[in-house]
């Protein structure tokens, strides 16, 4: 009796697997022995070097022969059945190949040692059924390990596979797709899905009628456990394949939203946990952030985290952190009750050890106290007190996601007294020594809060926390530098002898003008923001000024970016008035692009424009300059301003204009009499 199994598609595989033996035997599946297994893999747990001596080689192989288990050579001799058998002994053999614990890793490498990957993918394409799905149970337990699934896309089982998925019978579909689900954690296997048109089936999938989702297994019949099975698979599948930004995308422009809406409803685990591990892959990307939100998984969501399932409550952590960036988002996390149950998994003294579960529920708290009703009710949840205990966690993401919600709460008043009484601030300044450039942003975030309260200042002081940001100004990261930067405005501003302090820092007004020639605009307006700070000491101007700071701003006067003008500006009205800034400044042709700052739709950039056009109007030829630009008439609209520093600098600004027209007419008039 033939198996009925295509000759050239198994010998074309033979080859390519022959082939690719040459450069890596752990991605052939044919090798002579154990010890040449997975010889290149990169996600392997130890290698091993073959000898250059035939002599140890062999010695080596008699040695690990020794030490196989029976089980090894059982289930070679089965493999051998499935390939010189007819189909009655294929059918038999991969029965009794099903029997053996095929998630070990010694009995995967039983098949892969004697070609059995080979053999399994050929059976793909076999005319009978038993025969694939025979095939299919064993690949979708044996494709847990990662060089098997490897040498399966190797062998061209991807496009077999999504064949099956087109099948009408279920068991074989649900098999193929349990096998997908494995091998798409391969990158190479999720791109040739995607090429070979595997998402729209899988996706298909997933169409479940809600009778099934909401009626307990034992009520269920057979058709209808089948179809929930065929799902499970599905989401599986799906969840690895969400990696793929290219295939988030393509799943949703085949109607994967809805039906994720529709499963997360079910009453089955089973189903729900891989559907939401898809739903939080997918909420990385904006599009996906609105569906959720518009589809109303948000209370669905919120309503998953109570339950005793760790991975479940996970995903649902983890797809709150990355939706709730957006404010209607985390409105709604508040509206379903959401902030209780994140609040209560911090509290779990059992969690601290899942770090996974701990850096989502952190994270997701730090997104949802962006809206100060959310602050309101994390306030009455203590939330700042268990946020500092976190502080004292090893696992980056914990402390970065800790951080980050630190960072939020203390921009209200409340909070930075509590953070200070509750022996936050030590713990803080000790993380400004770490390297995670993410928690050293939301560290220098909290530090820029804090300092503005003189009780929390004056513990920075004695903590020499101003050190240790400047500090932070050579860390490579521009976001780094840039939130270090920021931070440093209200610790100069608020320090005693700040002066004085920042001369003791060797190089470091260097550093700050060094900054200047970044391409980050972020870290320019940082930096300008700084230096306009800085320079509101005499001394400190004098240095900044023999350090060349005026030709390096007026290098960025051209900007387009309403941040950088804003600071840049203040950084110019800082620095102008020492000795001949103010002529150098117009020499340097920077007057006229400030004067274009004052079309910006930004009060903010309105306001230190002004401030600048006031001290660069101390020149005559400036205000000429000025004048000839057209700036008089925004500033006698700004001179009506209610912000009462923008109108005292836009009338100081007409006034020294007025000044030297008047100056000029009397000149005028000497010259005629």
């Amino acid at each position: 009796m033939s198996r009925n199994i295509p000759r050239s598609s198994r010998s074309t595989r033979r080859a390519t697997k022959k082939s690719s033996r040459a450069t890596s035997v752990a991605s052939g599946g044919g090798g002579r022995g154990l010890h040449r297994y997975r010889a290149e893999s990169e996600e392997s747990d130890s290698t091993e070097k073959e000898s250059s001596s035939d002599e140890e080689d062999r010695w080596k192989d008699t040695n690990r022969a020794n030490d196989l288990p029976s089980e090894y050579w059982h289930i070679q001799k089965l493999v051998k059945y499935i390939k010189a058998g007819n189909q009655t002994a294929t059918i038999v053999a991969l029965c009794c190949l099903k029997d053996y614990d095929l998630t070990t890793q010694i009995n995967q490498l039983a098949i892969q040692d004697i070609g059995g990957l080979e053999v399994l993918v050929n059976l793909l394409e076999s005319n009978d059924i038993k025969c694939r799905l025979g095939s299919l149970t064993v690949l979708s337990e044996i494709s847990l390990n990662t060089d098997i699934r490897r040498t399966i896309v190797d062998l061209g089982g991807i496009p077999l596979l999504i064949h099956i998925l087109n099948e009408p019978m279920r068991d074989l579909k649900t098999m193929a797709a349990e096998t997908i689900a494995n091998v798409a954690k391969v990158r190479l296997a999720r791109k040739l899905v995607r090429k070979c048109d595997g998402i729209p089936p899988l996706v298909d999938l997933l169409d479940v009628p809600m009778k099934c989702l909401k009626s307990a297994w034992e009520n269920l019949n057979e058709d209808e456990r089948a179809v929930l099975t065929m799902a499970k698979a599905g989401a599986r599948a799906l969840w690895s394949l969400s990696e793929s930004r290219h295939n988030k995308e393509l799943m949703r422009r085949f109607g994967l939203v809805p039906l994720m809406g529709k499963l997360l409803k079910s009453d089955h685990i089973d189903i729900v946990v891989p559907i939401m591990g898809t739903v939080q892959q997918c909420a990385s990307q904006p599009s996906y952030q609105l569906a959720i939100t518009t589809e109303g998984m948000i209370s669905d969501i919120v309503s998953n985290l109570n339950s005793q399932n760790l991975e479940l409550k996970m995903q649902c952590s983890s797809a709150i952190f990355k939706c709730a960036s957006d404010k209607v988002a985390r409105d709604m996390v508040r509206e379903a009750g959401g902030l209780d149950p994140l609040v209560s998994i911090l509290k779990d003294k059992n969690v601290r050890e899942n770090k996974p579960l701990l850096a989502a529920a952190t994270g997701a708290i730090w997104k949802c106290a962006g809206s100060d009703a959310n602050m309101k009710r994390l306030d009455q949840l203590k939330t700042i007190t268990i946020l500092v205990q976190l502080l004292t966690d090893e696992n980056d993401d914990v402390l970065t996601n800790a951080v980050g919600g630190i960072a939020e709460c203390v921009k209200f008043p409340n909070n930075r007294e509590t953070l200070r009484t509750s022996g936050g601030l030590p713990l803080l300044v000790d993380l400004l020594n770490a390297t995670h450039p993410p928690m050293l942003e939301n560290v220098a975030k909290v530090l820029r809060e804090c300092a503005q309260e003189p009780e929390s200042m004056k513990i920075l002081e004695e903590l020499d926390a101003i050190r240790l940001l400047w500090s932070l100004l050579k860390n490579p990261n521009p976001y780094v530098q840039a939130y270090a930067a920021w931070a440093m405005c209200p610790c100069i501003e608020n320090a005693h002898e700040s002066g004085e302090l920042v001369r003791s820092f060797v190089g470091a007004l260097e550093l700050v003008v060094g900054l200047l020639k970044s391409k980050d605009n972020l870290v320019l307006s940082a930096v300008c923001a700084a230096i306009a700070t800085i320079a509101k000491d005499k001394d400190n101007l004098a240095v900044l000024s023999d350090h060349k700071v005026i030709y390096m701003l007026a290098e960025l006067v051209h900007t387009t970016d309403d941040m950088l003008r804003e600071n840049l500006a203040a950084a110019i009205a800082s620095c102008a008035p020492y000795g001949n800034n103010t002529h150098e400044l117009g020499r340097l042709k920077t007057v006229t692009p400030i004067v274009g700052y004052m079309v910006s739709a930004s009060p903010k950039v309105h306001r230190t424009t002004a401030m600048a056009l006031e001290k660069l109007s101390e020149d005559p030829q400036n205000c000429i300059t000025m004048h000839q630009s057209g700036v008089v008439p925004f500033l006698l609209e700004t001179v009506g301003s209610r912000d009462r520093v923008l109108q005292e600098a836009s009338a100081g600004c007409l006034q020294n204009i007025r000044k030297l027209a008047l100056r000029a007419q009397e000149h005028l008039l000497r010259i005629e009499l």
